[in-house]
C-alpha cells in the first residue's frame, strides 16, 4: 500500500497537480503544541478538564463568551507558536520537491521557512488583502486559512470565527474548493475535526459527486495503549474504521502507518523517485583511450539520447569532449520525440572560466558542482582526463563530482570500462560496497561489477549502464 501511495504521489508531482494540506500534527513533531495542549491553560482558567473535552473549539468559545475577550487567548497562540522551532525532515523533504500548492490549518512558520531554507520564493496568505497579490517569480504559494502567529487577533480559534469563516474569508473557502478540484492535495498531520474542512470537502463532494478528483491522506493506524482493555482498543479500531469511510465519501484515499516516522520514510521514497528521473552525466575527455574519439563521443551521444527517450532528464556541466555529445543525443531524441526542449529535458551548466572575485576558482567550482549534483538523483560517470602541461592526467573534478554524489544521496554509475578516473571511481565504488559503506542489492552490485569489464564493448556497457538506472 506505501508503495502505491508513492506511486500515485510520483505521478501527481510529475504532472505539476501535487499540493499539500498540513494539519497540527505536521508541525507537532517540531515541538510545536497540538490543539489540546494549546488550549490546556484556558480549559484550567474554566475549571475544565481538558482530557476529557473533545470539542476544543468550544473550549475556546467558553473562555471568549466568560471574559468577553480574546486577550488570553491571543497571549498564548503568541506563547506557544513564537518560539523560533526548526522544520523537520518532513518539511525539508517537501521544500526540495517541485510543489507549488500548500494549505496548512498552523499558525507557525515551518512550511515557510522549509522553503525559503532551500531558496525558494514563498507567496504567503492568510488575510483578504494577500489573495489578490501575486509575489513575483513565486515558486510556492501558503495558504493558512486560520490566519499567522504574528497576528494572533485574525486567528481563527474560537466557535463565532468558524460560523462567520464562510462570511468573512469567503474568497478562501473557494479558492480551496478550486483546489481541491484541479490538483490531488496529500493530507498531513490531520485528525480531521476541524469544522472548516468539513465544510469544505462537503460541499466539493456534493457539487463533484460523480467526477471528484481523489486527494490522499495518511493516517497513523489505532494501537493498543499500555494498559488499555481490549473492548476499549477494538471499540476506537471500529471508530477509526467508519472515520476512513467518511473521508472515502469526502473523496480521499486513506493510507495508514503504524508509527510517525514510516510518514518520512514515504515522503523520502517519493523524493528518490523523483530525484532518480535527473541523471547528470559527468565527464571530460582529452584523450578516449582504449577507444577512438570517435566511438567515446557515439557512446556518449546514445547514452545520453536512450535516456532522454526514457523520459530522463539529463543534467550536464558540458565537459570536455563529452558535453556536446551529450547535449546532441538529448536534441536528437527530443526532436524526433516532437516535443519541446526545455529544461525538463536538459539542463546544461558550462562551468565559468573566468577569474572570480572573492572566491577563489576551486570555490566557486565547488559551489557550482555541488549545486548541479543537488537536482539530479543519479550520475553517470565516463572517462575523465585532461591536459596539463603537456600529459594527460586524470580528472580531479570528476572525484570531487563523485564525492558530492554521495553526499546528496545521489547514485554514483562510474562507467569503469571507459578508463581514466571513471575507472578509478569504478574501483573505489566496489571498495565501498565489499565495506558495507555503500548498500546495493546483489543484482545491482553484479551489474557495477561488469561496468568495468575490459572484454565488454561500448554497446554493450551501454546497455548495462541502462539496465541499471531502470533497476536503481
Amino acid at each position: 500500500e506505501h508503495q502505491k501511495l508513492v506511486d500515485r504521489l510520483y505521478s501527481e508531482l510529475s504532472s505539476g497537480n501535487l499540493g499539500i494540506f498540513a494539519g497540527a500534527g505536521f508541525s507537532q513533531a517540531a515541538g510545536y503544541v497540538n490543539w489540546k495542549e494549546l488550549l490546556r491553560p484556558i480549559a484550567e482558567d474554566l475549571d475544565l478538564d481538558i482530557e476529557i473535552e473533545t470539542d476544543l473549539v468550544a473550549v475556546a468559545q467558553y473562555h471568549l463568551t466568560k471574559h468577553g475577550s480574546r486577550n488570553k487567548i491571543n497571549h498564548q497562540l503568541i506563547h506557544a507558536f513564537s518560539q523560533q522551532q526548526a522544520p523537520t525532515e518532513n518539511h525539508r523533504i517537501l521544500a526540495r520537491l517541485p510543489i507549488a500548492t500548500y494549505w496548512t490549518t498552523n499558525y507557525d512558520k515551518l512550511i515557510e521557512k522549509s522553503l525559503e531554507g532551500v531558496r525558494k520564493v514563498v507567496d504567503v496568505k492568510y488575510t483578504l488583502q494577500h489573495l489578490p497579490v501575486t509575489k513575483y517569480k513565486r515558486d510556492a504559494v501558503v495558504y493558512k486559512m486560520h490566519g499567522d502567529v504574528d497576528h494572533p487577533n485574525e486567528a481563527v480559534l474560537t466557535r463565532d470565527d468558524y460560523e462567520r469563516y464562510h462570511l468573512k474569508m469567503g474568497p478562501y473557502i473557494d479558492a480551496l474548493k478550486g483546489d481541491l478540484v484541479s490538483k490531488t492535495l496529500l493530507f498531513l498531520g490531520f485528525s480531521f475535526t476541524d469544522p472548516n474542512l468539513d465544510y469544505i470537502l462537503s460541499r466539493v463532494r456534493v457539487m463533484y459527486e460523480d467526477n471528484r478528483r481523489q486527494s490522499e491522506c495518511i493516517l497513523r493506524r489505532v494501537s493498543r495503549e499500555e494498559g488499555e482493555a481490549q473492548e476499549r482498543f477494538e471499540y476506537r479500531q471500529r471508530k477509526q474504521a467508519l472515520f476512513e469511510r467518511e473521508l472515502i465519501r469526502y473523496g480521499l484515499t486513506v493510507t495508514y502507518v503504524d508509527e510517525s516516522r514510516e510518514i518520512t520514510d514515504l515522503l523520502r521514497s517519493l523524493e528518490t523517485k523523483y530525484s532518480h528521473q535527473s541523471v547528470f552525466i559527468s565527464g571530460a575527455a582529452h584523450v578516449y583511450d582504449p577507444f577512438t574519439e570517435k566511438e567515446g563521443e557515439r557512446f556518449v551521444f546514445d547514452l545520453a539520447a536512450e535516456l532522454s527517450r526514457r523520459q530522463k532528464r539529463i543534467l550536464s556541466g558540458f565537459g570536455l569532449g563529452i558535453g556536446s555529445s551529450v547535449i546532441a543525443g538529448v536534441v536528437e531524441a527530443t526532436a524526433l520525440d516532437g516535443k519541446a526542449l526545455d529544461e525538463d529535458r536538459l539542463l546544461v551548466r558550462p562551468f565559468p572560466q573566468v577569474d572570480p572575485g572573492t572566491m577563489s576558482r576551486e570555490q566557486l567550482w565547488h559551489s557550482y558542482r555541488d549545486d548541479i549534483l543537488q537536482r539530479a538523483g543519479i550520475a553517470i560517470f565516463v572517462f575523465g582526463n585532461k591536459l596539463v602541461s603537456g600529459e594527460v592526467v586524470p580528472s580531479e573534478g570528476m572525484r570531487e563530482e563523485f564525492e558530492l554524489a554521495l553526499r546528496n544521496n545521489v547514485f554514483p554509475i562510474p562507467v569503469g570500462r571507459t578508463g581514466s578516473m571513471a575507472g578509478e571511481l569504478w574501483r573505489h565504488l566496489l571498495e565501498l560496497i565489499a565495506g558495507g559503506e555503500f548498500s546495493v542489492s546483489d543484482e545491482v552490485r553484479g551489474l557495477i561489477e561488469q561496468l568495468g569489464d575490459d572484454g565488454k564493448s561500448l554497446d554493450q556497457i551501454r546497455t548495462l549502464v541502462l539496465n541499471l538506472v531502470s533497476k536503481i
